[in-house]
């Protein structure tokens, strides 16, 4: 299944598995950044990278609810 899933995500297509959520490819555009033993500044490449946004039932599964309302911010 995980190979079925990576092979379908190198394609650039989305899988979706209904009720434990969604992967998806996304593209990280290229970014300045600093070398971490230097400090010299360098350009990080643009990057295809995989996300995975969660269902609800599985955020509810592993965060219950408690019955409280939390106030967002605005």
């Amino acid at each position: 299944m995980l190979e079925v899933i990576a092979e379908t995500l190198a394609k650039g297509e989305a899988v979706s598995l209904t009720g434990f959520g969604k992967f998806e490819v996304r593209t990280r555009t290229a970014r300045n950044g600093r070398h971490p033993r230097t400090g010299a500044p360098m350009v990080i490449a643009a990057a295809r990278m995989p996300k995975f946004s969660p269902g609800a039932s599985l955020r509810k599964s592993v965060a219950p609810s408690t019955g409280k309302k939390v106030a967002r911010r605005k």
